[in-house]
């Protein structure tokens, strides 16, 4: 039995940082709860659950309007725990599921339905067992019709032998984290110079400007992360989102604080309309396509 892994806080600070009106939290997970949603039997890590009402409490702590739930390696392909927490959120989230490429299309409905805009292929060798891209493309091609588009989770290394995998993605692609670049290089750094290209390439594909913590060892105020990332979301202001990790999966040794990490978002978009891209105008394109230009204080 592998030992319950806590990876988040319990009083994250309250931030400085005032995030704009109907901002996004584009980039989180639930946790079971696991007497409800078992995790799957091939999880490669056995964390404590972080339920949806947690999730919530934490979105108005930090002063976010909503979520973008991302479904955890650590629950496999089954779904109920994503989607449990998007029914519970009063419309107030949306979600990324893990699928198989032979699920049957009233399941994608279902899923739709149930808040579901996207899938997310996962390449980290750490997380899960095997990453078929064939397989992958298929449920691409299933997925097209429904609007929605691709996560891709790899590390930079990869990314030069995933092109043409990513060329062959018929839908819109989200890159998390930047594929997990080397920020300590700097802007002009190799790893982020290729994402650069990846990102030229196509216009629908987007990035998370996410998790200082995990790519800048040097820790708070992760200055290394500042100074890459501000000028890619500066140069791409209409590809790039933003999420906090939380709850911050297999990281019980250096678990950072939610309120600094959203603290971190004027040193990456330095002006108001910078982050009103990030937070709200970006991520609502893609998760909320139908209220896409309304307003929203809550």
């Amino acid at each position: 039995m592998k030992d319950r892994i806590v990876s988040w806080l319990a009083s994250p600070g309250v931030p400085e940082f005032v995030a704009p009106p109907g901002a996004v939290d584009a980039h989180c997970h639930v946790f079971g709860p696991e007497a409800r949603f078992p995790f799957s039997t091939r999880a490669k890590y056995l964390p404590a659950d972080a339920t949806p009402e947690m999730l919530f409490a934490l979105r108005d702590r930090l002063g976010f309007s909503r979520n973008v739930i991302v479904q955890a390696s650590c629950h496999g392909t089954d779904n109920a725990a994503t989607l449990n927490a998007i029914a519970l959120s009063h419309g107030k989230a949306r979600g990324i599921a893990v699928v198989d490429a032979d699920i049957a299309d009233t399941e994608l409905e279902v899923l739709h339905a149930g808040g579901i805009r996207g899938v997310r292929f996962n390449f980290l060798k750490r997380l899960v067992d095997a990453a078929p891209k064939d397989q992958f493309i298929t449920i691409a091609k299933r997925i097209e019709a429904l609007g929605w588009h691709a996560v891709v989770y790899f590390e930079a290394e990869l990314l030069a032998g995933l092109r043409p995998f990513l060329d062959a993605i018929p839908v819109p692609i989200v890159i998390d984290h930047m594929g997990r670049p080397d920020v300590t290089a700097g802007p002009d750094g190799p790893d982020l110079i290729a994402l650069r290209r990846l990102l030229d390439s196509r216009e629908d594909i987007c990035f998370k400007a996410t998790c200082p913590d995990r790519l800048d060892g040097a820790g708070p105020p992760w200055d290394a992360f500042a100074s890459a990332v501000a000028p890619l979301v500066a140069d791409y202001p209409d590809r790039c989102l933003w999420g906090s990790d939380w709850p911050h999966p297999n990281m019980q040794h250096a678990i950072p604080d939610d309120g600094q990490l959203v603290d971190m978002l004027p040193r990456i978009a330095a002006s108001e309309a910078l982050r009103q891209k990030l937070l709200v105008d970006n991520p609502r394109r893609l998760y909320w396509p139908e209220q896409d230009g309304i307003g929203d204080s809550t």
